[in-house]
C-alpha cells in the first residue's frame, strides 16, 4: 500500500548512541541493574522507556560498587530518535533523578561496545586526614590516623606496572577472570588534609581500586612496609593488610577508547 510505504520510508532508523553520564552513587545500588534495588542503571532505562515509550536496554562500560560516584561512566543503548543530540539531552534531563546527570550523547558506528571496546579506565579515591566537612563526609574516607604519605608513594611505585593483582581483588577462589592488568597509574597526592590517590590502567578487577587503596592505607600507617608489597603481589592471596576502602571516596573519572 503507497500509504504503508510512506510510514516505512520516513520512519527513523535505529541508531547506537554513546552517552557519558555523572552520578553521585549515595543513594544509589550500584551501577547494575538489581532485582530488589534500584540502581543507575534502572534509573537511566526507566527514562528511556518514558522517552520512546518501550524498555531500551542500555550497556555500561562496567559496574560500579554500591555508593561509588562518577563523574565519566560510558554507556550505549539502541534506539530510533528523529532528532539531534542537543534534544536527546533535553529529555533525559526533565526526567532523571537529580543524583545523575548525561553529560554528553552521540550517535556512533553501529558495533561500537561501551565495555568490550574500552582501553582503559581512570579511578580518583578521597582520603581526608580527620573529620571532614559535613557536606564532604559522603565523598571520602575519614581516617583519623596518622598515615606516612612518603610510605605510600613509595608502595604505588612497586604496584605500578603489569602485575597479577588477584591479591588486590575480592574475587573468590573459583573465579576465572584473568587478574593480569597493566596499573599505567597510581599515584598518592597530599594537599593539606585532603590525599588524592589516582589509578589507572587497561582494566580493574572487583573491588581492584579500593583494595588498593585499603593497602595503601595499611602502608600508611605502618602495617606493612613498601618492600612487602612486592611479596604480596607475587603470593597472589590476599592478606588482611588488604583492606577493602569504603565506596563513598572513590570516583570514575574517565573511560577510554581507542
Amino acid at each position: 500500500m503507497p500509504g504503508h510505504d510512506l510510514v516505512k520510508a520516513t520512519s527513523p532508523r535505529i541508531q547506537r548512541w554513546k552517552c557519558v553520564c555523572a552520578y553521585d552513587g549515595t543513594g544509589f545500588a550500584g551501577w547494575q541493574s538489581q532485582v530488589r534495588a534500584d540502581s543507575v542503571q534502572d534509573a537511566i532505562e526507566r527514562r528511556l522507556a518514558q522517552i520512546f515509550g518501550q524498555p531500551v536496554r542500555i550497556h555500561g562500560s562496567g559496574r560500579t560498587d554500591s555508593g561509588v560516584h562518577a563523574r565519566g561512566q560510558v554507556f550505549h543503548f539502541d534506539a530510533a530518535w528523529p532528532h539531534g543530540p542537543g534534544k536527546l539531552l533535553a529529555a533525559f534531563r526533565m526526567g532523571l533523578p537529580p543524583a545523575i546527570q548525561i553529560r554528553s550523547a552521540r550517535p556512533v558506528a553501529a558495533d561500537f561496545h561501551s565495555r568490550f571496546q574500552a582501553t582503559g579506565k581512570l579511578y580518583e579515591y578521597r582520603i581526608q586526614l580527620g573529620a571532614a566537612e559535613p557536606f564532604d563526609r559522603l565523598y571520602c574516607w575519614q581516617v583519623f590516623r596518622a598515615l606516612d604519605v612518603a610510605a605510600m608513594q613509595a608502595a604505588a611505585a612497586v604496584l605500578r606496572g603489569r602485575h597479577d593483582f588477584r591479591a588486590f581483588t575480592a574475587l573468590n577462589g573459583t573465579e576465572r577472570e584473568d587478574t593480569v592488568r597493566h596499573l599505567r597509574r597510581l599515584e598518592v597526592r597530599r594537599r593539606g588534609r585532603t590525599l588524592r590517590i589516582i589509578a589507572e590502567a587497561d582494566g580493574f578487577i572487583y573491588k581492584m581500586v579500593r583494595s588498593l587503596v585499603g593497602a595503601l592505607v595499611s602502608v600508611g600507617e605502618g602495617k606493612v612496609t613498601p618492600a612487602q608489597m612486592r611479596a604480596i603481589l607475587a603470593g597472589r592471596e590476599r592478606p588482611a593488610v588488604v583492606q577493602t576502602a569504603p565506596p563513598q571516596g572513590l570516583f570514575l573519572v574517565k573511560v577510554s577508547y581507542p
